[in-house]
């Protein structure tokens, strides 16, 4: 059995990708698929208080993997022995997902949906004839003017929502 298509939504700081994904992930789910998600960070983070229990397991103890269960959520903390890309994280942690929609990773080989903002950044990443321009399933965009060699949408258009997923379910991969 296949494992999860991929979809990266991309953009500069500050466009909306985390609002495109949220949406996107919305649709999907109405459409009946399983929906799972991935967020690549820049920045170390801690989601592990140092002192908590959890903490204890994997800084005292030496645990590799801790997974903290409560009656509304699982949290997986892990440290990474080598950096995986969207995939390789996919199919070993999402594997049964139908669709694994990617926030950022934008050097990745995935499809992407492009989000570009005049207000915030006043060119978009797509590039027409770079060697990496065919992963661009569409752009959507606050630029009235703005023409692409893929599908434009334009958050003014009110049906840009149902065409995007229409393009991520053809083209997701």
């Amino acid at each position: 059995m296949p494992g999860p298509r991929l979809i990266s939504v991309i953009g500069k700081k500050n466009v909306g990708k985390t609002t495109l994904v949220v949406v996107l992930v919305k649709e999907l789910i109405r459409r009946g698929h399983r929906v799972m998600t991935i967020k690549h960070g820049s920045h170390p983070f801690e989601i592990d208080a140092q002192g908590r229990d959890t903490w204890k397991h994997m800084h005292e103890g030496g645990a590799e993997r801790v997974i903290m269960e409560t009656p509304t959520s699982r949290v997986l903390i892990a440290k990474p022995q080598t950096p995986l890309g969207p995939r390789e994280l996919a199919e070993q942690y999402l594997a049964d997902a139908h669709f694994v929609v990617v926030e950022g990773f934008t050097s990745a080989d995935l499809p992407k949906v492009e989000v570009f903002r005049t207000a915030v950044h006043p060119e978009p990443l797509y590039t027409p004839g770079a060697p990496v321009a065919s992963q661009w399933l569409a752009i959507v965009t606050d630029a009235r003017d703005y023409r692409a060699q893929v599908p434009v949408l334009r958050f003014s258009d009110t049906a840009w929502l149902y065409r995007l997923t229409d393009i991520v379910l053809q083209g997701a991969r």
